[in-house]
């Protein structure tokens, strides 16, 4: 929808406008229909807005009461808006826009914080009290929009990405060193509420803070306000496929309200191909425009086979091939998009899928989030296997592996199995090791301080294996799936985060969710007669993956990468055993091994160390 920043000054200094214009233009491509800033004083709000719900100017931001006594930035979407409008209507609560910003204020107004427990959206808001001299923050109950934060002692920083912080910090940022570790050897990035900037960080997912401006020293300490394993405590669980399917339309139907163009990122897979055939043959809603990533057909995770079964259907279908050489020339666009280092090049068929979609729709819909809660990644094998060793379930464990070896002809899922028997000492140090190529100090600097092996791979069933995907995996994806539309101008939404949806998922049995070697089991039956059964019964898992093995085999990416990897200041950042780096690319050029995910998180970390760190 939008992006927003703001300052608050805790020295009594009036906020410049120049610094809140800095910050606000460092964003413009998420919002270029609109701009705003407020300062009253020592508080000062930035906006910059793609326009959703109501196109009118009533929608402007910074948005305020009528009495000015509040003052919002606001970015995302409720869903529910129309509902919560007419219950706040029947409350006696007056109305002068049709915009959900107008009804997530007034929602404060009436409920304070607990308005957050009503909404069914994304958001990341401000909320500014000037009778009482307080500003509320609060962030989605799964962290799909994103919010930054920097402070101390005089200054409050904010913002929806990274670079409108930059823009206005004093002192040069310094590199995170655990939060690169956590990246190289687990691939993780938004495990917790760390970033790759020392000093600046993210209220995390269902959380929010409250500052009061009265007092003279303000801890910033955001609190939780959803929590998830309670929630699912509290909840039923899906009693059937079509209590599943009724839940999940609803979710679907509540992502297309929009008054602007609405489309689809189709891979292939279940997840969006459930929602297509929604949108499509459930909804009945005509011109539908999809849009896919496709690739050579000698690359194994090209799913245009699977795309091509919606070629008739009614609207239009959209294509892109994204190659090396579009990835070389796309390279430092990239890299700004996503401000921190990404493990793979994974996201990049999105980038260029949403690249396609800009000049065709405002909105897109996309299946980000089911894998999370339907058990999706076939590695969630080793949790329920775990999961059924431990509850002495002998009978269940060996009709799994069985299945799971027959339909999937892998054993990935057993060696995940075994992995996560072990203890967390040598999980980690295998991890290591099986990488070989880092500096010996660095690892022991920050391999002990890793909680990344206790928090994702610890888990003693498949239940806790999910609850904990949303804990420490998901907001990596949201993320990458933020930056990829809002630099296009584009809002993504995800249905399978629909809250009503994963709560009741979670509560579901786990042989409803794996059964016989399947994942997604409730998914999948609630979907027949809906889904081309072509893909209902698919079982490979293959995500937006790009042939990267190949496109660092190129010359023109062999040169690049050679340059970087033996460049001087690749081998000073006190990281990387350069000589075994550069043997282990040797090695994947002569097809001895493919590490294309590690070449790339070599090459990703040392343009943003330029980028970010050395040049600013």
């Amino acid at each position: 929808m939008c992006g927003i920043s703001g300052i608050i000054n805790f020295n009594n200094q009036k906020v410049q406008e120049l610094e809140l214009l800095s910050m606000v233009q460092a964003m413009k491509h998420r919002g270029p229909d609109d701009q705003g800033i407020f300062i009253d004083n020592t508080v000062g709000f930035g906006f910059v807005r793609l326009s959703i719900i109501d196109l009118s100017s009533a929608g402007h931001q910074p948005f305020q009461s009528e009495d000015q006594r509040y003052t919002m930035v606001f970015n995302g979407e409720i869903y529910n808006y129309v509902e919560l409008r007419e219950e706040l209507i029947r409350n006696g609560t007056v109305f002068n826009t049709k915009t959900d910003t107008e009804v997530l204020l007034k929602s404060y107004i009436k409920w304070g914080k607990d308005c957050l427990h009503k909404f069914n959206g994304m958001w990341a808001f401000a909320i500014y009290d000037n009778q009482e001299k307080t500003v509320f923050f609060a962030r989605d109950r799964f962290g799909v929009k994103p919010f930054y934060y920097y402070s101390d002692e005089n200054n409050f920083y904010f913002a929806s990405e990274i670079p409108s912080i930059l823009a206005v910090l004093k002192a040069k940022p310094k590199a995170n060193e655990q939060a690169i570790f956590d990246y190289l050897v687990f691939n993780k990035t938004e495990h917790n509420s760390q970033t790759f900037f020392e000093g600046i960080e993210k209220i995390s997912h269902g959380h929010c803070l409250f500052v009061d401006l009265k007092k003279q020293k303000n801890t910033i300490a955001p609190e939780k306000w959803y929590d998830l394993r309670e929630n699912v405590k509290k909840s039923t669980g899906f009693s059937s496929p079509n209590e599943f399917k009724d839940v999940f339309v609803e979710a679907v139907k509540l992502r297309l309200r929009s008054d602007v163009p609405v489309g689809v990122c189709l891979s292939g897979g279940l997840d969006s191909s459930s929602i297509v055939s929604v949108i499509i043959d459930h909804l009945n809603v005509a011109n539908l425009n999809t849009f896919s990533a496709v690739f050579d057909d000698n690359f194994s995770g090209d799913e245009s086979k699977f795309i091509l079964e919606y070629a008739d259907k009614p609207g239009q279908r959209h294509y892109i091939t994204p190659t090396a050489e579009t990835l070389y020339d796309d390279l430092d666009d990239f890299i700004t998009c996503h401000t921190e280092p990404i493990p793979s090049t994974s996201p990049y068929a999105q980038y260029k899928v949403m690249q396609k979609a800009q000049n065709n729709v405002v909105v897109t819909i996309d299946g980000q989030g089911a894998d999370e809660h339907l058990a999706g990644y076939h590695y969630i094998f080793g949790f329920y296997f775990k999961d059924l060793l431990i509850n002495l379930k002998w009978y269940t464990l060996l009709k799994e592996m069985y299945y799971y070896l027959k339909i999937h002809k892998s054993t990935f899922g057993l060696k995940t199995f075994l992995f996560f028997l072990l203890p967390k000492n040598i999980r980690t140090k295998t991890k290591v090791n099986d990488l070989g190529y880092f500096n010996v100090k660095f690892v022991n600097d920050y391999l002990k301080k890793s909680s990344i092996s206790d928090n994702l791979y610890g888990s003693k069933s498949l239940k806790d294996s999910l609850l904990n995907h949303f804990e420490y995996k998901l907001e990596h994806l949201l993320k990458w799936g933020d930056r990829n539309s809002m630099h296009f101008s584009i809002e993504s939404r995800v249905p399978f985060l629909d809250y009503k949806l994963v709560e009741k998922s979670l509560a579901t049995k786990s042989n409803e969710i794996i059964k016989n070697g399947m994942t997604k089991s409730i998914l999948r039956k609630s979907m027949k007669g809906i889904l081309p059964e072509v893909i209902r019964n698919r079982v490979d898992k293959i995500g937006f993956e790009t042939p990267q093995d190949e496109w660092f085999r190129e010359i023109k990416w062999q040169n690049k990468i050679n340059n970087i990897i033996t460049s001087e200041s690749f081998g000073n950042r006190g990281i990387f055993d350069q000589k075994n780096v550069v043997k282990k690319y040797k090695k994947h050029i002569s097809r001895e091994i493919n590490i294309s995910n590690e070449i790339w998180k070599w090459v990703h970390l040392e343009l943003w160390f330029r980028k970010y760190i050395d040049e600013l």
